[in-house]
């Protein structure tokens, strides 16, 4: 198999369910953190193991066999707007393949968080039934930036290229994830969102402050005359990175 070819390899719907089921089967069996449709722990190896099953079921062991590169993966907790993100050494003029080198990163909090919302959770413009099948969704939207990456140096899930490519091989109508996010949660569960006044205690004091931004904690802002941020209006707050539940509104 040469490199054109994975630009034009495609599948119908049932061919890229029946491959999605299997390696939703194959991963259950051979992951020692994920057992089920929900997610509460995985590991780096869980994404290697995933790779090799898409590789050899979508792509004809492509990468096993003829990747010359380096293709590492990583777990984020810190990704709040991002499921997933495809980083790449910049292919600088006379790059050879051997030196090609990739990482595909994934956003575990949105795994984590899927049950805390019900409602429906679309990835790529399907509706997902549990974090698994959202997981291998994400994970399919980065295996498309990695070919684009690999086959034309470039990559952009703007462009029709990338839409294109991404409906052949797994069936995307869109590019898009509707997984729940910190903010949203916050809202939901407790009543709390961005320019809210609500107070905290810390060190035995209480503290008073308006929320600035809420990802895994609140970014609070509290009136502080020697504190070192200032708005507009030249007031001066101190930063408190707080746990919503020990939040209070006023």
């Amino acid at each position: 198999m040469q490199i054109k070819d994975l630009l034009k390899i495609q599948y119908t719907p049932q061919e890229i369910a029946e491959k999605r089921a299997e390696i939703r089967r194959l991963l259950i069996s051979g992951s020692s953190n994920i057992n089920s449709g929900e997610i509460n722990r995985i590991a780096v190896s869980d994404l290697e193991l995933l790779f090799e099953y898409y590789d050899a079921a979508f792509f004809k062991g492509y990468f096993r066999k003829y990747f010359p590169g380096k293709l590492r993966f990583s777990l984020s907790t810190q990704m709040t707007r991002n499921a997933g993100k495809t980083n790449y050494l910049r292919n600088l003029p006379g790059l050879r393949p051997e030196q090609e080198d990739y990482e595909i990163r994934i956003g575990v909090n949105f795994f984590f968080n899927y049950n805390k919302l019900q409602r429906n959770k679309a990835v790529n413009g399907i509706i997902t039934k549990d974090a698994l099948e959202a997981l291998q969704l994400v994970f399919e939207h980065e295996l498309v930036h990695l070919i684009e990456l690999h086959c034309c140096r470039k990559s952009s899930c703007r462009k029709e290229r990338f839409k294109t490519l991404a409906k052949q091989l797994f069936g995307h109508l869109d590019r898009y994830h509707h997984l729940p996010t910190e903010k949203e949660i916050a809202a939901s569960r407790y009543g709390f969102k961005s320019g809210d006044w609500v107070c905290f205690s810390h060190g035995g004091r209480k503290q008073t402050g308006i929320i600035y931004r809420i990802n895994k904690r609140a970014t609070v802002m509290v009136p502080d005359g020697e504190g070192i941020f200032q708005d507009q209006q030249g007031q001066k707050y101190s930063k408190w990175y707080v746990p919503i539940t020990a939040l209070e509104k006023i």
